[in-house]
């Protein structure tokens, strides 16, 4: 089950970062390490801050983009330190454990952290169901990367802990399947070509009209059937738009 949990780091500018990270996810069980286009590669610097996790840093999936990194998964957590424009279901790490317990029963989970300075864009944090947000003291919230890793992968290990009999633990979230990230994104493609074709946006001002919709089926927390729907509906006014 931890096996099918991912904490992905992207573009990543310090070796000792990635060595450090390692470590903290080795602490608590987790070894599935993506680094999302990296600005340095992983050295012996790295290696000797993972303090005996050198198999994760070797291990470790290294990739050109987000959207690879999260390629299978039903679910997507994105850190994020500040307000945004625009306000998203939000996770402290205890919920965020547990999220990702229970889905990766099923599908893979990606947990993401952004820059070292600047954390994740409003791009990435949009591919993201859910925003961690770690309550920190509000007179200095400092956390290093591998210390948000740290709180992050143990919340993780205790949901992986409590599992009862059943094999759960307990969450808001039904039995429902989800469509991966993949699936998602390719229906955010298909949304906005419909609505560019149909006049609803316009090219020259689109304005925020994606990311609210973004922001609305985000909330939804969209089944895979009603995904499916949804593609139809599209396609379906494609049709009638041709007729």
């Amino acid at each position: 089950m931890l096996d099918n949990i991912r904490i992905v780091l992207v573009e990543t500018s310090h070796t000792g970062n990635m060595g450090s990270t390692a470590r903290a996810m080795k602490t608590m069980g987790l070894s599935n390490l993506y680094l999302v286009n990296p600005l340095v590669q992983p050295d012996s610097h790295s290696i000797a801050l993972s303090a005996g996790a050198s198999d994760v840093i070797g291990n470790a999936t290294i990739v050109n983009s987000l959207d690879e990194a999260l390629e299978g998964c039903k679910l997507v957590i994105g850190t994020s330190a500040r307000s945004r424009t625009l306000s998203w279901p939000m996770v402290e790490p205890r919920e965020c454990g547990v999220k990702a317990v229970n889905q990766a029963k099923e599908s893979p989970v990606a947990i993401v952290f952004g820059r070292e300075r600047v954390g994740l864009t409003n791009e990435e944090l949009q591919k993201c169901q859910y925003h961690l947000y770690i309550p920190t003291n509000p007179e200095y919230g400092s956390l290093n990367l591998a210390m948000a890793v740290q709180l992050a992968s143990y919340e993780i290990r205790m949901a992986y802990l409590a599992l009862d009999e059943k094999n759960t633990v307990k969450s808001e979230d039904d039995e429902v399947e989800y469509p991966p990230s993949e699936d998602v994104e390719r229906f955010y493609v298909h949304l906005e070509s419909v609505l560019n074709e149909s006049g609803f946006i316009r090219k020259a001002h689109p304005g925020l009209i994606m990311s609210k919709l973004r922001r609305l089926f985000t909330r939804a927390h969209i089944e895979t059937q009603e995904l499916h729907i949804l593609r139809g509906i599209l396609t379906s006014m494609e049709k009638w738009a041709k007729k």
